[in-house]
């Protein structure tokens, strides 16, 4: 028999002759996952159970500082506090879940209710006239925003830094620096101050505006999470390029999500003329910051693509809670403040511990 006709071995005749060769089987060291790990991605899976948590022990703690806080008067108090910063945290959220924010939020708003006041009560408009002309102007320069971020290709924060100066130099150029007073308006235009008036359900005062921060919320969270718009809203926050290469239009989106969030500030304005009763140039200069906290304190990621409305909604009330409790309890106003960027770095910082949890 030739060489070539010899047999040819098998890879089992070579590891017969493996002897020495190890026989263990592979295994691999098992992952207990601990109970911090479980509460991480609870957490993460269900953002807004933070900020309800967070409202619920901040309600008790300050009803045992101050008996007086847990009153229904108390209560109504701050809902009627966050009503307007509640409104503008709404449109915040939709900006911040793309990964993007606006700073100009609170010069739309006086700029729409100043529209909205001088058309009405100086020029003799009808009152329903010159309210929707303030929202479209509100919703006009959200779309400004939204072109120079997607036309334009600048970041949203250098965007809307340089048209809040824009806006609050219009502001006061169109106001010529003069507030429009509440008998003025009670006289010329009363249904401006609609959203201010009420009703007393169960000893709690409550107010239009309020209820209208609730169902404005409801339909906000339906759109987010039960339609198109909503799901592109929070793929381009996620990952802008994979959303654009899945088709979405990111662009488009990205500039209705800032018209519309002006919008929003437009109707806000609405309800700021009816809670606070007149209309200045230089009202609401903090809420700015305070639509920012209430977001981020709500659970809402500040890096795009996670985030609830209900949670912005929460964080709201969780400031407001925060500002009446302190001042009931007889705390100085610079403590507020300082309770308030305390609350801002804590969520912060949560924030980017949940983050890690997918990693």
């Amino acid at each position: 028999m030739s060489g070539n006709d010899a047999p040819t071995k098998t890879i089992s005749d070579y590891e017969a002759t493996l002897v020495k060769a190890d026989t263990k089987v592979v295994s691999f060291e098992r992952d207990d996952k601990t109970f911090l790990h479980f509460v991480r991605h609870f957490l993460r899976n269900y953002p807004t159970m933070i900020p309800a948590l967070v409202l619920m022990v901040s309600v008790l703690v300050f009803g045992l500082i101050a008996p007086r806080f847990l009153g229904i008067g108390a209560l109504s108090i701050v809902l009627k506090q966050v009503t307007v910063t509640g409104f503008i945290a709404l449109a915040q959220t939709l900006i911040i879940l793309t990964a993007g924010i606006d700073l100009s939020v609170g010069a739309i708003l006086v700029v729409s209710s100043l529209v909205m006041g001088n058309l009405a009560v100086g020029m003799g408009l009808p009152t329903l006239v010159a309210i929707f002309i303030g929202i479209v102007m509100g919703g006009l320069m959200g779309l400004v925003n939204g072109l120079l971020v997607t036309r334009a290709k600048l970041p949203p924060f250098i965007v809307t830094l340089g048209t809040l100066s824009i806006f609050s130099a219009l502001k006061l150029w169109y106001s010529g620096s003069e507030s429009i007073r509440n008998v003025d308006i009670e006289a010329k235009a009363p249904a401006l101050l609609w959203f201010g008036k009420g009703f007393n359900f169960s000893g709690a005062s409550l107010t239009y505006g309020g209820i209208m921060l609730i169902l404005l919320a409801a339909i906000l969270w339906y759109v987010l999470n039960q339609t198109a718009w909503g799901r592109h809203v929070h793929a381009i926050g996620d990952d802008p390029d994979a959303a654009r290469l899945s088709g979405i239009n990111v662009d488009r989106t990205l500039t209705s999500v800032y018209a519309v969030a002006g919008l929003i500030c437009g109707f806000a304005a609405w309800i700021a003329v009816g809670r606070v009763g007149s209309i200045s140039p230089i009202a609401f200069d903090t809420v700015n910051l305070g639509s920012i906290t209430a977001v981020v304190i709500g659970g809402t990621s500040l890096f795009g693509g996670r985030g609830s409305i209900i949670g912005s909604v929460l964080g709201a009330f969780i400031v407001g809670v925060f500002n009446t409790g302190l001042s009931l309890a007889g705390v100085d106003d610079y403590w507020q403040m300082f309770a308030a960027g305390c609350l801002v770095l804590v969520a912060v910082g949560l924030d980017q511990w949940l983050r890690r949890a997918s990693q």
